[in-house]
């Protein structure tokens, strides 16, 4: 006998007759003949322990709306620009790694394991001697059940081969372990198997008193997709008192979408954002899609794009394909989609509008301003960077000069083209912007005026205005408090992208306006050939964001298969206009 512990829950007799398995305990379990194994453990046709098939058309699964409109041909407006999507060296081991595990409802952690085996994993399903001499051979005999079954999960194998173990086990030991259960489960929600869904939900309700939140996440995920979704809403009553999460909301919500139940639909949401949690895209997307043939929600669908674009959330191409949709099946409107790209100028390339300005408003460049000040300047940790005495002077040198037009992280750019020729490529920037006539500041350190060839630092500090800080100190502080000290107008060089700086600031806004304030402002040496020019990467000139003219929106959004990191913004947008 053994204690099986999962999750929260402690099976205190795991050994309690399973009444929906085996009826008849009370045999010499070796000699049990197939003629006492309840019919629900039988194949048709076969001699071992598997459900029979019932209903094999099965439940109505909801299918995804596609078209063949939506098609995308890769041409990038700024293809190598840092802020463009797909461009940063993303660890997607690690970042699928940790989705995989975040949910069980979403995407079983089981599906994951990927422990040595010592035996095969069956194709078919399997006698009890058969699986007796399967586990006999195994090194690990102690928790082969579960990692069987957890290779089945992952490698989508067919319900009667699972089906067979779970007998197997039954007889052998007379029992089946919640951990078992929960694997099971987790592989015929997985595999959309509803029948066996339903008989293994029987089965966990009449042995335990409770199930944990994974089990109640696959249930609500599995039963949201038939005909008895409605039951997943007593499901999300049984774990609102933990933590329901957003996808739990999100299966429910397209289990009443598919359904033609929008009331439910939208008191769902209502009451998840009630309850201070973020919805996921696909809740979106389910409520979008919902709108095509509802139009009493129209101003809540409304709500969502303005929550976007006050948020700068970006939706994925497949929730952007149902906007699309609703939008164009509007009563009494006239709307017109298609995917376009904005060209450098900030002009949409399918309706020729012009998008709104990457600049900041005066107001927005003031709050920007403090919170820079406040939060990063004057920080708590500022003084890790720098000393007090540093900054005051740097503070008394910038008001000294006139406002600077460009700012030069010169160490950054030294060797943004790597070692050997430092000097000379911080030279030729700055002999690059000083021939535009700019008033150029390069921030260095003070080994540099050693290091570095002296010809080539005299030419650099008669073209500019320089401050060198001790070689310990972190020059990115110095460069945002002269760049916002400078105005609006000013620029500033460098290729890092001040993410730490960002994560300093006290709010999303602050970091909206941040992240907006840096794309319009920052210049990234793209080259730089020896002798001949200096080629940087334009500033985009318009926001990625969604928005709209009242006659029009422009939603820019993730395309399929491209990763994009925090930093950078899509290439793509959904653009939306109507005639009169």
């Amino acid at each position: 006998m053994f204690r099986q512990v999962m999750g929260p829950l402690l099976i205190a007799n795991p050994m309690v007759c399973l009444q929906h398995f085996i009826p008849v305990l009370t045999r010499n379990i070796l000699n049990v003949s197939y003629k006492n194994v309840p019919a629900c453990f039988k194949l048709g046709g076969m001699s071992t322990f598997c459900t029979k098939r019932i209903n094999k058309k099965g439940v109505p699964i909801r299918k995804d709306f596609k078209s063949n409109e939506f098609v995308i041909k890769e041409n990038p407006a700024f293809p190598k620009s840092v802020f463009a999507a797909g461009n940063a060296r993303r660890t997607s081991a690690l970042l699928k790694r940790r989705a995989d595990i975040s949910d069980l409802g979403e995407q079983s952690d089981y599906r994951n394991r990927d422990r040595k085996r010592d035996y095969p994993i069956p194709d078919r399903p399997l006698t009890v001697s058969e699986w007796k001499r399967l586990k006999e051979d195994s090194k690990n005999p102690r928790s082969f059940e579960t990692q069987i079954m957890g290779a089945f999960l992952k490698s989508s194998a067919e319900v009667d081969t699972a089906k067979s173990l779970l007998a197997y086990v039954a007889i052998d030991t007379g029992t089946v372990s919640y951990e078992l259960l929960l694997l099971y489960l987790a592989f015929c929600v997985h595999g959309g198997h509803w029948a066996e869904m339903f008989d293994v939900y029987d089965i966990m309700k009449s042995r335990f008193r409770t199930l944990d939140t994974g089990a109640y996440s696959l249930l609500i995920k599995g039963f949201s997709k038939t005909g008895r979704w409605e039951e997943a809403l007593v499901f999300l009553e049984n774990i609102k008192g933990i933590k329901a999460s957003p996808r739990n909301y999100s299966d429910i919500i397209a289990g009443a979408v598919q359904h033609g139940n929008m009331a439910t639909a939208w008191t769902l949401y209502n009451q998840l954002l009630e309850r201070g949690i973020t919805p996921n895209q696909d809740t979106w997307k389910y409520l979008f899609e919902g709108g095509i043939s509802d139009h009493e929600n129209d101003d809540k669908l409304l709500s969502i794009l303005e929550h976007m674009r006050d948020s700068q959330i970006y939706p994925e191409e497949s929730l952007a394909h149902n906007i699309w949709k609703w939008f164009e099946c509007r009563p009494d409107q006239k709307w017109t989609g298609s995917i376009s790209t904005v060209n450098p100028s900030g002009v949409c390339e399918s309706c020729q509008s012009m998008l709104e300005s990457i600049h900041l408003t005066k107001e927005d460049y003031a709050d920007l301003k403090d919170s820079i000040m406040k939060n990063v300047i004057e920080g708590k940790d500022v003084f890790n960077k720098t000393t007090p005495e540093e900054l005051e002077s740097f503070k008394h040198f910038v008001s000294q000069q006139p406002p600077f037009d460009v700012v030069i992280d010169g160490l950054n750019v030294a060797y943004s083209q790597g070692k050997g020729n430092q000097s000379n490529t911080l030279l030729a920037v700055v002999s690059k912007l000083h021939q535009q006539g700019l008033s150029i500041l390069v921030l260095g350190r003070k080994h540099m005026l050693k290091d570095y060839k002296s010809y080539h630092m005299r030419k650099i500090q008669q073209k500019a205005h320089c401050f060198f800080t001790e070689d310990i100190s972190e020059d990115d502080p110095f460069l945002l408090y002269a760049a916002l000290h400078s105005g609006s107008h000013c620029t500033f060089v460098s290729r890092d992208l001040m993410r730490d700086h960002k994560a300093c600031l006290s709010s999303g806004r602050t970091r909206r306006l941040f992240f907006k304030w840096q794309r319009g402002h920052q210049l990234v040496l793209r080259a730089f050939l020896p002798g001949e020019k200096v080629y940087f990467q334009e500033i985009q000139s318009y926001d990625t964001i969604a928005q709209t003219s009242g006659d029009s929106w422009h939603i820019p959004f993730d395309q399929e298969g491209t990763e994009r990191s925090t930093y950078e913004v899509p290439q793509k947008w959904l653009c939306l206009t109507r005639s009169n």
